[in-house]
């Protein structure tokens, strides 16, 4: 598989009064496009400011981050906005939902901000809903839908643009078991049907097994890379 991913000697450090703070400390990692990427760790690991640079919404300190062969550290904020519009999807845990507009609205935001038609938005969002077994709660509000209901239209959400890769921070977190299981299900099913490059923060290790790699943080470092075939059921 194509290499995705790289990253050399990174560093993320903040200073807070006096006090410096190493978030991450020289990091070297490659994830290859199509991997299922599980990044766990408790809270204070770093695993979300990992995140938050591998999507483009932080650079790092110091070392060098590159995506799909661009150098993330030294390319503009403008160009930057475009690879999250374009390239990258995500997806929270507290799903980020507008709740005054339906779940077809909230679906159509992304292509909203690329200039797509309103016809070509509603179509888009449509099968996006549908992608994620919600076709029938199109003008829902996400106050009529369950948690589960709502994850589905934030993975929707980022999956409408089309990106080559989805990052997931705790999408679990909020859920009940089986709410956390269909959720899983949907993401094992893009990465094995659609090759979306998956990486998945959590702090749960039986979350973390769904994926086909498991990169273990600890003080800002990866301390484990652990590489396995996912065995997750996938529920129709």
């Amino acid at each position: 598989m194509p290499l995705l991913i790289s990253c050399t000697d990174l560093w993320k450090v903040y200073r807070v009064g006096d006090v410096e703070v190493q978030a991450l400390r020289d990091i070297h990692l490659t994830i290859d496009q199509g991997e299922f990427v599980a990044v766990r760790g408790t809270s204070g690991s770093g695993k979300s400011t990992l995140m938050n640079i591998l999507g483009c919404l932080d650079q790092p300190t110091r070392g060098r981050y590159q995506l799909d062969g661009m150098d993330v550290g030294t390319a503009k904020p403008d160009v930057l906005a475009e690879i999250r519009n374009r390239q990258i999807g995500f997806v929270f845990q507290s799903f980020n939902l507008i709740p005054r507009i339906s779940a077809l609205e909230n679906v159509q935001l992304p292509l909203v901000y690329r200039g797509v038609s309103l016809k070509e938005q509603r179509k888009q969002a449509a099968a996006a809903l549908l992608r994620v077994g919600l076709a029938g709660r199109e003008q829902h509000y996400p106050f009529q839908l369950s948690g589960g209901q709502q994850q589905r239209v934030a993975i929707a959400r980022a999956l409408v643009g089309g990106p080559s890769i989805l990052f997931a921070d705790e999408p679990t977190g909020n859920l009940d078991t089986a709410s956390s299981r269909e959720i899983m299900d949907i993401l094992t099913q893009l990465n094995r049907d659609d090759g979306i490059t998956i990486i998945l923060v959590t702090h749960e290790s039986d979350i973390a097994t769904s994926a086909s790699r498991e990169l273990i943080m600890k003080d800002g470092q990866v301390v484990q890379d652990v590489r396995r075939v996912s065995h997750l059921s996938v529920v129709p």
